[in-house]
């Protein structure tokens, strides 16, 4: 604690402020703090303005319920930077589909032995565990969000549905379909700002 910078002791005086006062205004503070550098850092390994937002949404839910395991051997930028960038990894690897190698007896054209790839749909069992894990936290957080939030909420990452797809679906403009995720994800990002009961 000695170490930390003026910027690390602001930090470590709002962890503490949230977690033993419960206080709404220190996790407001840490999200208006780190809620756009995380945003970038994410945009850079996605290159995708979207996820990047739901994985900025994700991350910073996991770091204030984990909050409890921040220790300031190091500043709490760090810590949160780490957790972000763990659930990235696991977004990413979840998107790479396994390829399993069979070795078959099959011949090409040559009349040479040869092998070939299967590639499989199917998520691993640690893949399955971690976006069932990715979609409890975002269950708990829209929970919170109004009614008419939170069913376009849920059809685009619950059910994963395409813009198009939720267009069709309530019969309401693709234009529409973005300006109220938009507007949800700003509820959303209030609502992470609120006590860690809350997540």
């Amino acid at each position: 604690m000695k170490n930390l910078t003026k910027k690390g002791q602001r930090d470590l005086s709002l962890v503490n402020r949230a977690l033993k006062e419960g206080d709404s205004s220190a996790y407001n503070e840490l999200l208006h703090l780190y809620r756009d550098p995380l945003y970038f850092m994410l945009y850079e390994k996605v290159n995708d303005q979207e996820v990047a937002k739901d994985l900025t949404i994700e991350s910073l839910g996991k770091a204030f319920k984990k909050l409890h395991l921040y220790t300031p051997d190091f500043t709490f930028s760090t810590w949160l930077f780490t957790v972000a960038k763990n659930h990235c990894i696991d977004y990413l690897r979840k998107k790479n589909l396994p390829t399993t190698s069979i070795n078959n007896i099959m011949f090409n054209n040559d009349g040479k032995r040869t092998s070939f790839d299967i590639i499989s749909n199917e998520l691993m069992p640690d893949q399955e565990m971690e976006k069932s894990q990715r979609i409890a936290i975002l269950r708990r957080i829209v929970n919170k969000l109004k009614p008419k939030y939170r069913d376009l909420v849920k059809l685009r990452y619950f059910k994963e549905k395409t813009y198009e797809e939720i267009s069709e679906y309530l019969d309401i403009p693709i234009g529409t379909v973005k300006a109220q995720l938009y507007r949800s994800r700003e509820q959303l990002f209030k609502i992470l700002s609120g006590s860690k009961q809350s997540l």
